[in-house]
């Protein structure tokens, strides 16, 4: 893997860091704990992969990187909610997060529950800025609601809440992992071209989804093939050979990176497709 990429990828990070502490510096002394949950969480750190999708199509279209930050740590946002919901106990109940605590464990069930809630709404007060980003803002806006919606990443949810009763046809397999796990990612690719005024160019926009399927899914397939061995779940291994899923993976990888590379001038968004399917952890 290419250092530059990897600095890259770890100078966005930090990035995004500093912005999700800006957005969420806010408090209030009646409702600390609220407050509190809600950084634990969303300053715990990470890759921040989407955010960075976010900030590199702004990029490489040649937009406002402040708006491509705030549309990434608004989706950050809907993505941290999520993770803290998900591993309440009425759902995967995981006891651990990136190696500390889950939200509920140190914080309680309910209080980790209105932290996510409050996550949630916070994402659409930050991607709104003044009267200058109105038109993008909306549009960015109506993103967020898409991709984290019923139509979207919570549609994925239910489908792999109703997986638990045993495995299904590859295509609904294939669609839930397109809502669940890649939904969040074509909005971060969308949002990068929003912030850079491109919301009405549709070869760009589809250009944009197009990437955002390829690496999505190949992210997930890479995912099923670091976790080989996991028992009782259905993945990508279910219904192919390890040999099949990598080639699968790498076949999605060079259409994402096919469907960017005209505007893709410093390599970086196809970098960062390399990155995700050859990655260790």
């Amino acid at each position: 893997m290419s250092s530059k990429i990897l600095q890259r990828l770890e100078n966005n990070s930090q990035t995004v860091e500093r912005g999700m502490e800006r957005f969420l510096g806010k408090t209030d002394s009646d409702i600390a704990v609220l407050f509190d949950s809600m950084r634990y969480s969303g300053l715990m750190g990470g890759k921040r992969i989407r955010p960075t999708l976010t900030l590199e199509f702004c990029r490489a279209l040649g937009g406002d990187e402040e708006a491509a930050l705030r549309y990434g740590c608004a989706l950050e946002m809907i993505h941290t909610y999520s993770l803290i919901h998900d591993d309440l106990p009425c759902m995967d109940n995981d006891d651990f997060r990136r190696g500390k605590p889950s939200n509920h464990k140190k914080f309680g069930e309910a209080t980790a529950l209105l932290a996510g809630d409050a996550l949630l709404t916070m994402a659409f007060e930050t991607a709104c800025g003044d009267s200058a980003t109105a038109g993008c803002d909306i549009a960015a806006v109506k993103v967020l609601a898409e991709c984290a919606g019923a139509f979207g990443m919570i549609g994925g949810q239910q489908l792999d809440l109703d997986f638990e009763k045993g495995a299904p046809e590859f295509d609904l397999f294939l669609k839930m992992n397109a809502l669940k796990c890649g939904e969040l990612i074509r909005g971060a690719c969308l949002l990068g071209c929003i912030a850079a005024g491109k919301k009405d160019d549709a070869e760009i926009m589809k250009a944009a989804e197009s990437y955002a399927y390829g690496v999505g899914v190949a992210f997930q397939v890479e995912d099923d093939l670091l976790d080989i061995g996991e028992e009782n779940k259905t993945t990508f291994l279910s219904y192919m050979s390890e040999a099949e899923a990598r080639a699968y993976a790498e076949k999605l990888t060079a259409d994402a990176k096919a469907a960017v590379e005209s505007f893709d001038g410093e390599g970086v968004l196809c970098g960062i497709a390399d990155y995700l399917v050859y990655r260790e952890n």
